[in-house]
């Protein structure tokens, strides 16, 4: 929904000023910065037209003067690892940038994958007490559209990447940082770019749509949407819209009839819950078997040690999908509901005060209740525990066998109607062609960096053939923008999501994920798979911690020339033999396996009829030997091609194969634009 705030940031264009009063640099530029090392450094910003500027580090001074439109830039030589440098530039002024390092920059970008915090990740609470990595700094660039190019933005400046920082910065490029900074013992500065629910579109310039005839379409909705940002009355249809959305929202939700269960004694210690069931957590609901929205009890007994008596505790379940109220031995401990952000993946922790903790038996009771989608409590693992406020490596796990009971339910809720769409859909101005490039990209692309990575794509996953094309040309245009050449992109195949499907069948997201392993036929790209990393109730995987190593398995690899394998095997050809398909490999690093079981599946095969069939799979040195008994003449031969597929096939790096199809079949988006 478009805030209030938005609409005269939206409409604003970029301005040229003629006159600098003093010199400026554009805010990539700070304290705490780090410089891409061994590349000639660049630095750049404004003056007065005709100053002269100078720029000194270390012991090394190169002096420039300020074009007619007060623009300088100076380039002095290229450092190895190291610092801390001052940097000085001087004209009518003086800037003096301290604590500044020379090693790795990376920028990361997307949508909500890519912004995901590490406070929403598995072990979160380990992996922030652990950041103190004073050599690896982080940057963040604000949200913000703009309809033309701007030279700087609005960012979170440059720091230090310690515990009071980390969690809310992303998650994936962290992981993905930390990686390179730990293995390669040098600094590594991280700049984050991204902006949830985005199409590769909006981040993509003007000009990076003129190479192909069928990419000017995002011209035309360009025109399109700024057209009814200028509207007179368009303020007057915002206020409209806003409300029938929210009326919409509304109506599509299960209405809580109020905590039934407390009154009852749910939450009591001395309640005889033998006749409950029992669920193993953390999942949804209904991966267990309960096909409903509503609110469920759930309650775990443990053992309070003497250590703890009359001390705080903090009180740690992981998500709850979508509110709860949590209880201590019938001591209301908190509750979560609309007042947080994405409340469905919010972790809870909550504090139980030091009077409700005696020795012995206790009982943990929360009441879960679901209003739409999957339900219950979600995890991650590692989140669900209790321990000593001052001592949390003394924790007791809470995670396994939980006694649950119904208090009311209801069928899983279906959409109703159609949800109201936004005067040229201005309510998401974030979605206009070319908008967060102008404004989020753009003022990056004269700082060298060594590269990018990048997690997007569920945004265009209704347009997974035009999806093919238009990221491409998205890779080549930003490459073109910095001007430093083919600079490696590395990015992340969408993970398994949604329910699982008993046959095989066309899958949007399979033809999305196909046009990402298209896009590897660019120079220096590489895709982490991470096809077993995703939930089926969690577009967002809180594994981001897997996400990041295989962003870096490429990199350490082909750019610092390390001995670890780059990724996991990838299709490369198909033959026939007899009543059998025999699949090659790519990447298959020592060998082919199975992980996670003794099988292998995953595997489809179809003949002239293009009916794909379950299929029986085996491995036969480094290639696959497909097969089925109701495809006696096949033709074609699919893997992991749905949602969210069983898959098994890894090679010994233990490492997934990404999902695919030796067909060319139409399928669900082809016309799809």
């Amino acid at each position: 929904m478009i805030s209030r705030h938005m609409l005269p940031v939206i409409l604003s264009l970029l301005v040229a000023s003629s006159a600098f009063p003093a010199v400026s640099l554009p805010s990539i530029f700070g304290n705490n910065m780090v410089f891409q090392r061994e590349k000639p450094v660049r630095v750049f910003g404004f003056a007065a037209p005709g100053e002269s500027v100078s720029v000194t580090i270390g012991k090394e001074t190169v002096s420039v003067t300020a074009a007619d439109d007060g623009s300088f830039t100076a380039v002095l030589k290229p450092r190895p690892a190291g610092g801390p440098f001052t940097v000085t530039v001087k004209g009518s002024n003086t800037i003096t940038l301290t604590n500044v390092l020379f090693g790795e920059v990376w920028i990361g970008s997307g949508q909500s994958n890519m912004e995901w915090p590490v406070i929403r990740t598995i072990d979160f609470s380990n992996e922030i007490s652990n950041a103190n990595f004073p050599a690896l700094r982080l940057f963040t660039v604000k949200k913000k559209v703009l309809m033309s190019p701007t030279n700087d933005a609005d960012v979170i400046g440059w720091a230090s990447c310690s515990p009071s920082n980390v969690g809310g910065f992303s998650a994936t490029l962290f992981y993905f940082g930390r990686e390179l900074h730990e293995r390669l013992k040098v600094p590594v500065g991280l700049v984050h770019t991204s902006w949830g629910g985005t199409p590769a579109e909006s981040w993509t310039s003007m000009e990076g749509f003129d190479d192909d005839p069928e990419l000017a379409i995002f011209r035309t909705r360009f025109v399109q949407m700024t057209n009814a940002l200028t509207k007179k009355d368009n303020k007057q249809e915002m206020i409209v819209y806003q409300k029938k959305l929210a009326a919409w929202e509304d109506s599509q939700r299960l209405k809580d009839p109020g905590n039934k269960g407390f009154g009852r004694g749910y939450a009591r210690a001395d309640l005889d819950d033998a006749s409950w069931q029992t669920m193993m957590l953390p999942q949804a609901w209904e991966n267990a078997g309960l096909a409903i929205d509503g609110a469920l009890w759930f309650r775990k007994t443990i053992d309070i040690p003497a250590s703890w008596n009359n001390k705080d505790l903090v009180l740690a379940i992981g998500a709850v999908d979508d509110f709860d109220v949590t209880y201590f031995n019938n001591f209301e401990v908190g509750a979560t509901g609309t007042n947080v952000t994405n409340w469905w993946a919010y972790p809870r922790r909550y504090s139980v005060p030091a009077t409700q903790v005696k020795q012995g038996k206790a009982i943990i009771a929360v009441r879960a209740f679901d209003n739409y989608g999957g339900g219950g409590l979600v995890g991650p693992a590692g989140e669900m525990k209790i321990f000593p406020k001052d001592a949390p490596k003394d924790a007791i796990a809470l995670t396994g066998t939980w006694r649950y009971f119904i208090e009311m339910q209801a069928k899983p809720r279906e959409p109703r109607g159609q949800r109201p769409v936004g005067p040229a859909d201005i309510s998401r101005p974030q979605n206009i062609p070319s908008s967060l490039f102008n404004a989020m990209i753009a003022p990056l692309t004269n700082f060298v960096i060594r590269g990018a990575v990048w997690y997007q794509g569920e945004s265009n996953a209704g347009r997974a053939y035009q999806y093919r094309k238009l990221f491409a040309a998205m890779i080549k245009d930003w490459r073109k923008r910095w001007g430093i050449g083919d600079f490696p992109f590395y990015f992340v195949q969408l993970a398994n999501y949604m329910a699982k499907t008993p046959a095989p069948g066309e899958c949007a997201w399979a033809e999305l994920r196909e046009a990402q392993t298209m896009t590897l036929s660019l120079p220096a790209t590489a895709m982490a798979v991470i096809i077993d990393v995703g939930e089926a109730s969690n577009i967002h995987p809180w594994n981001k911690q897997a996400v990041g190593r295989r962003l870096a398995y490429p990199a350490l690899k082909n750019i610092y020339g390390m001995r670890v394998s780059s990724s996991g095997p990838l299709y490369r050809s198909m033959s026939v033999e007899g009543s059998a398909i025999r699949i090659n490999f790519d990447y298959v690093s020592g060998g082919l396996s199975v992980y996670g079981t003794n099988d292998l599946y995953g595997f489809s095969i179809a003949g002239d009829d293009k009916k794909f069939h379950w299929a029986t799979a085996v491995i036969e040195s480094n290639t696959v030997v497909v097969k089925s008994p109701r495809v006696p003449n096949p033709v074609a031969v699919r893997y992991g091609w749905a949602n969210n597929p069983d898959v098994s096939l890894y090679n010994t790096a233990y490492l997934p194969a990404s999902p695919f199809r030796t067909d060319s079949w139409p399928g669900l988006t082809i016309n799809n634009k």
